[in-house]
């Protein structure tokens, strides 16, 4: 009977429609059901462009079209720790035959989330909460958007980017500026 004389009231409606929007706009930046979903991904290890290299062969000296190796060369490999998510997994940044170089993402596991990222850094990868979100402090590149939170995945890396100062990599929650996991790139 209560509920009846309530919604009669015009200020009740207002209240109600301002609830509405409250939780459309809550549902639409924290994405809650991503929490439950899983984007896994394969992809094969990066080969140089004109490379004859079979794939699955990186790094393993497979003569290319000219008579010389068509080497993947790991120019810095590292662990990933867990930030605001638990997030594991190896990050490797390869040079290919040809020069470009890619960043290799293997065995990942995290959580999904809206609006994830690749990114480089050039901050120091902290461990627990003091991680979480200094990887934006100084100066990163964005790699693109994640792939996929389980898996194998390549990032280009741009050919002007600065790696003897980009020493880590993160996967990076743009809508809430957090880190989920990172990595520290050493040789």
């Amino acid at each position: 009977m209560k509920i009846k004389t309530m919604l009669r009231h015009p200020l009740a409606w207002v209240v109600l429609g301002v609830g509405a929007v409250a939780v459309a706009v809550a549902l639409y930046l924290f994405q809650p059901w991503r929490l439950f979903t899983t984007v896994e991904v394969n992809e094969a290890p990066p080969v140089a462009a004109g490379s004859t290299q079979a794939p699955g062969t990186a790094g393993k000296g497979a003569q290319g079209s000219e008579g010389r190796a068509d080497e993947t060369k790991v120019l810095a490999t590292g662990k990933f720790v867990s930030h605001e998510h638990d997030t594991s997994g190896t990050a490797k940044l390869l040079e290919l035959a040809d020069g470009s170089r890619v960043l290799r993402i293997e065995d990942l596991d995290t959580s999904d989330g809206p609006d994830l990222r690749v990114w480089l850094s050039d901050q120091p990868v902290k461990k627990g909460q003091a991680g979480w979100f200094n990887l934006d402090d100084g100066e990163h590149l964005e790699l693109g958007e994640l792939k996929g939170n389980k898996g194998d995945a390549n990032y280009a890396v741009p050919a002007d980017a600065d790696l003897d100062a980009l020493k880590s990599v993160t996967i990076w929650c743009r809508r809430f500026s957090v880190s989920f996991g990172a990595a520290a790139l050493t040789a």
